[in-house]
Formats: C-alpha cells, sequence, structure tokens
C-alpha cells in the first residue's frame, strides 16, 4: 500500500478500538472539545513513528506540510503536542486492546527479553536531572555496553506481536525482573542465559505453572529435551528480530523526552506503532514482521 492508504487505514483502525474503549466511559466531560479528535492525534502519532519522524515537532511538521488535507484542523504546534501527551494512557490501553483482539496475548508460548534504554551519553550521566531517581547505570551483556538509563522488558507472541513491555530498572540482573516480565501468564517462556535461575524456575511452575526455558551453560545438564532447546532458540531469534525493530527502525533508544511522564509515552506510542503494523500485516495475510514491506511508497 501506499503512504495516503496507510495512513486512511492506521485512521480507521484507530477510531474502531479507541471507540470500543471509550464507550463505556467518555474521556472528557466538560470543558471545551479540542480542535483535532483524539483519533486523528493518535493516527498522526503512530504513522510519525512508522515514518521514522523523530520527534513530536518533526511529526506536527511533515502531517502539516504534505497531509494537511487529511487533517484539515491541525492547528498550533503546542496544543497538538499536548494533546498527544495527555493521551499516553489511551495508547497504552489501545495496544493491549490489539494484542487481545487478535488472539495473541493468550498465546501459550511467549518468548521474553529485554533491551537497554541510555536516557543519556553515558559521560553526562552525572549532570542528568531529568531521570533522578529513576534513570541508573546498566550493563548490557549482549552488547558489551556500559549505560545509564532503563531497560525494556519485552515479551511476544509467536507471531512476533509484543503484549507487554514493562519499563525496567537499569541496575538489576536480567533474572530481577523475571516476575515482571512474566506478569499475567500462563505458559512456556523461551529466555536466554540471563534468565537461568533454578529455583526462580521452579517456583514459577509450581506456583503459576509458568515453564520458564533457557539454554544450559557450558558442561551445564538441562532438563528439557534437545528438541525442546532447539524449538526455543528460533523463539528467541524471534524476540532478537523485534528489538532490532525497535532499536532501528523506531529509535527506541534515542527516545526525546526531558521528564519520566513524556518518556514514557514517547516509548508506548513506538511500541503501539509496532503493534499497529504487525496488526496490519496479519489482517492482510502478510508476514507479520515484515515492516518495511508494508509501505511501498
Amino acid at each position: 500500500m501506499d503512504r495516503d492508504t496507510f495512513i486512511i487505514a492506521v485512521y480507521c483502525l484507530v477510531v474502531e478500538h479507541y471507540h470500543a474503549l471509550t464507550a463505556p466511559r467518555p474521556l472528557r466531560r466538560g470543558g471545551f472539545a479540542p480542535t483535532l479528535s483524539d483519533e486523528e492525534v493518535i493516527t498522526m502519532a503512530i504513522c510519525g513513528e512508522y515514518f521514522k519522524l523523530p520527534s513530536d515537532k518533526d511529526i506536527w511538521q511533515y502531517f502539516r506540510t504534505h497531509y494537511r488535507h487529511f487533517f484539515p484542523r491541525l492547528g498550533d504546534r503546542t496544543l497538538f503536542v499536548r494533546q498527544a501527551a495527555n493521551l499516553w494512557q489511551v495508547t497504552a490501553a489501545l495496544q493491549q486492546r490489539l494484542t487481545h483482539v487478535s488472539g495473541q496475548a493468550t498465546d501459550p508460548i511467549q518468548p521474553i527479553d529485554t533491551l537497554p534504554l541510555p536516557v543519556c551519553v553515558y559521560t553526562r550521566s552525572g549532570r542528568d536531572r531529568c531521570f533522578k531517581p529513576y534513570a541508573d547505570y546498566g550493563y548490557c551483556a549482549a552488547k558489551q555496553l556500559d549505560y545509564y538509563g532503563f531497560k525494556l522488558g519485552l515479551r511476544i507472541s509467536r507471531l512476533g506481536m509484543i503484549t507487554h513491555c514493562p519499563l525496567l530498572a537499569a541496575r538489576p540482573h536480567d533474572i530481577n525482573h523475571l516476575d515482571a516480565l512474566v506478569e499475567n501468564f500462563r505458559g512456556v517462556v523461551p529466555a536466554d542465559k540471563g534468565f537461568i535461575d533454578a529455583y526462580r524456575q521452579a517456583l514459577l511452575a509450581e506456583r503459576h505453572a509458568i515453564t520458564v526455558v533457557t539454554p544450559p551453560r557450558a558442561r551445564m545438564q538441562s532438563e528439557h529435551p534437545r528438541a525442546v532447546l532447539e524449538v526455543c532458540r528460533r523463539w528467541r531469534k524471534l524476540i532478537e528480530t523485534v528489538g532490532a525493530h525497535l532499536t532501528e527502525h523506531f529509535a527506541v533508544a534515542h527516545t526525546r523526552a526531558h521528564d519520566l511522564w513524556h518518556y514514557q509515552y514517547r516509548l508506548m506510542r513506538k511500541v503501539l506503532a509496532h503493534t499497529v503494523v504487525v496488526f496490519l500485516n496479519l489482517q492482510m495475510g502478510r508476514q507479520p514482521l515484515d515492516l518495511d514491506g508494508l509501505v511501498t511508497a
């Protein structure tokens, strides 16, 4: 599809599910209605992230220049930015609704992983005034990276849709975030060696019917058959692909914000944009994680 068709498809999707979310309880009960509808603002944010526009200003400028005929009531930039940020809870609810409507939230096998999220250059961390005391120093063994910021937890379905994405502290080892990553889930959880902990895994299996499958370390005997380990290895590759999408296409490690509230919103809209593209691919019978091939012009 071309860009015009993509924007229309995203708008129709947002309108349908926004109304389903707000029908029982409208967001606004008084005051003046905004000039631009919430559905239009969310559509612009999703499409802006997919088009790799790095900031709210760039998104506003792009649609004002090229798609004023789609959004004729698009007005002042500050009003757009403020309205978009105020919709972060709706953004999160919309992302969760899409995972349930598509059936991906109930997938019995969901791999987990974490992504490093630097909030500033490491050498400037001592002068940070935006994210203290929430941000902390962390280390990513996979990238051999020391950084200052957060971790993004990821849990995905076997088709690549993000079903859970908590914002986590950077300093603790991944194994300490295991409970947060498997929250409200029952089933099999493929994970990498960073989540090896026999005691925690046995506790989750006994109390919550969660089976965490990790590859064994050198000279370590695994309790799982080799065939199971091989299948789980392929699913772990899938979550690495999703992590690469968030890092490279949606620039999740370069989220521009000056406080935690705006940071969480911009992070969530990147996740929502990824979810929407996977959702549309599934509806069209395409490969779910073929992000670049969805819009051809």
